[in-house]
């Protein structure tokens, strides 16, 4: 599909809104087939990255964000805990890395991170590293002078989440700017590291606050390198405790925009998961998704079991990326659409 001179899969960081209402205005099936096109031109098929993730210090955040369990601000039956001991966080990352994990995230419930606190993390980044482990964190707002220590201590990934549109933030967050967001991704993005950001879908946004989230997302310097994209979870005690579940197939939707929209970064499918049924899920990995976290607990809310994971992946055919970057493709692939190099695979196997 052409647009406006553009070919589709193209690496830009120019999109204009009606170009991202078009994507999005396409019929279901036609927008996840030209993302799986997409996909298979950048990453190998039947792939999938999988992180673990861990919460080294929960609860207590003086944040107002409406779909956040962690809030101070709400009583959602949460225990706080402080800051994990660098050992225990060492023994989460072995046990990570030998369920398959290749990626393993650590998130503090903080504003931002006080001096004390954020040396402890910088030894957890460096022990985890030392496993051979990617890693990834996410904090809060950091300075320059935070990222580059970060870099320094070998971290490869760092999350912080736009959430939504510019336009929807200040209805489910107070407490911090649109812009103070993008400040953060630019020290991450100029210190070298890896930026890991997306959004939540379903808190009662409306579809156009999906396309400037994507927008801005893709119009970034750089594309994130990682993508995650949440459903919303519900939880009880936070102000969006009683908004309806989001119909799955404009979940389904928003992953193949993302996958176009952002061709080399990785797509993963993020909280949520556990209401969804596998069928779903399917749908996901075939409109682009190809990350996911993996085990029983995100960081205060249910995630599918490893069990359930793996058994999922065995009905597809797909495999968990065995080292770091398994998924990416080496070579230029032929097009999975070629109908003689579909044949010639139907014959010979």
């Amino acid at each position: 599909m052409a647009m406006n001179n553009h070919t589709i899969g193209e690496i830009r960081n120019n999109w204009t809104r009606a170009q991202v209402e078009q994507l999005f205005s396409q019929p279901l099936l036609d927008l996840v087939f030209d993302a799986q096109k997409v996909h298979r031109e950048h990453f190998r098929s039947n792939r999938v990255q999988t992180s673990t993730l861990l919460s080294i210090k929960t609860g207590a955040c003086p944040e107002d964000c409406a779909y956040c369990p962690q809030s101070v601000r709400y009583d959602t039956g949460l225990t706080r805990e402080q800051l994990m001991a660098v050992a225990e966080v060492v023994n989460r990352a072995k046990a990570a890395k030998e369920t398959g994990a290749t990626r393993f995230c650590m998130g503090a419930a903080w504003r931002a991170p006080r001096e004390k606190d954020f040396r402890v993390v910088l030894e957890m980044i460096k022990s985890v590293k030392a496993l051979g482990l990617e890693t990834c964190v996410t904090l809060g707002m950091l300075t320059a002078e935070q990222t580059a220590d970060l870099k320094a201590a070998g971290l490869d990934y760092y999350n912080h989440n736009l959430d939504t549109s510019e336009t929807y933030y200040k209805e489910i967050i107070s407490t911090r700017t649109y812009q103070d967001r993008l400040n953060t991704l630019g020290f991450v993005r100029d210190a070298g590291i890896n930026v890991c950001a997306g959004g939540i879908i379903g808190m009662g946004e409306a579809e156009q606050d999906r396309w400037d989230l994507l927008m801005t997302l893709a119009n970034l310097p750089e594309h994130p390198q990682s993508v995650p994209i949440n459903q919303l979870i519900a939880v009880k005690g936070t102000p969006m405790q009683d908004l309806e579940a989001l119909d799955p197939f404009e979940f389904i939707r928003t992953i193949a925009v993302t996958r176009i929209m952002m061709p080399r970064s990785y797509v993963r499918l993020s909280a949520g998961r556990e209401s969804m049924n596998e069928q779903t899920q399917a749908f996901c990995f075939m409109a682009g998704a190809n990350s996911i976290f993996y085990g029983e607990q995100l960081l205060t809310t249910a995630n599918p079991s490893v069990a359930k994971d793996k058994a999922l992946f065995e009905k597809l055919q797909i495999q968990p990326e065995r080292v770091a970057g398994d998924s990416l493709i080496s070579q230029e692939p032929k097009p999975f659409w070629d109908e003689t190099a579909l044949y010639k695979n139907a014959v010979a196997s």
